[in-house]
């Protein structure tokens, strides 16, 4: 088979990923969202797809958490605003909030994709490629998730894989207000930092969404879907 027709063929086989973009959206919203989507992809009925968003002040608990590691009782998060949602991503307990740049993909990692750890470390990848663009050294700790700095952990990432679609994703703290991940204790104890804390200035989220948006098409290989989708 000559390379032309090689071409010809990986471009066919060529995947979109449609991204949707969806500013601020309450949890509980979103979860509703995902899995309404989840079923979309499942079924093909819809194409891979990249949620990108906001929450206000939420904490959730992941499948390896419990509610010991949140320091306020419902009542006196109720009085600071903040909701608390138990959920079915792998991980701890963590914090989402305004100037986090929150992401689901929901894809079908089969038949190529089909590796949970590969699934957890090409996440990381796009988050490290991301934060580079803005002059942030970012890398992984061996044993732990997320994406880290040397002044502390930037980006959570929980996951929920079902027939190999995904679910739930990661979040980002670009201008986040990081005093309230004093409300719990953050996995393994590691301490938080910010793109705004480590570059001293604010970030437009939505310039941190155009280059996340490049390096998961990047990193997964998908082209973009440019079709006009509103949320």
């Amino acid at each position: 088979m000559t390379h032309k027709v090689h071409s010809l063929v990986a471009l066919m086989r060529e995947r979109k990923l449609l991204v949707q973009r969806l500013g601020l959206v309450d949890y509980e919203s979103a979860l509703a969202l995902q899995k309404q989507i989840e079923q979309a992809v499942k079924t093909g009925a819809q194409p891979d797809t990249l949620l990108l968003l906001e929450h206000p002040h939420t904490l959730t608990i992941g499948r390896r958490g419990d509610s010991s590691a949140i320091l306020l009782d419902e009542e006196q998060l109720r009085q600071r605003n903040v909701t608390l949602f138990e959920t079915n991503r792998g991980g701890k307990v963590t914090y989402h909030g305004l100037g986090q740049v929150v992401g689901y993909p929901i894809i079908n990692l089969s038949p190529d994709r089909e590796d949970v750890h590969r699934y957890v470390r090409d996440l990381e990848e796009v988050l490290i490629r991301t934060l580079s663009d803005f002059d942030i050294e970012a890398f992984r700790i061996e044993g732990l998730t997320g994406v880290h700095t040397k002044r502390g952990k930037v980006a959570a990432i929980g996951v929920h894989i079902a027939r190999w679609v995904t679910t739930h994703g990661f979040a980002l703290n670009v201008n986040t207000d990081l005093s309230y991940f004093n409300l719990i204790i953050a996995c393994e104890g590691e301490p938080v930092t910010s793109m705004e804390e480590l570059v001293g200035d604010e970030t437009p989220l939505s310039a941190v969404e155009d280059r996340i948006v490049a390096n998961f098409a990047d990193v997964f290989e998908f082209s973009l879907n440019t079709e006009p989708i509103y949320a």
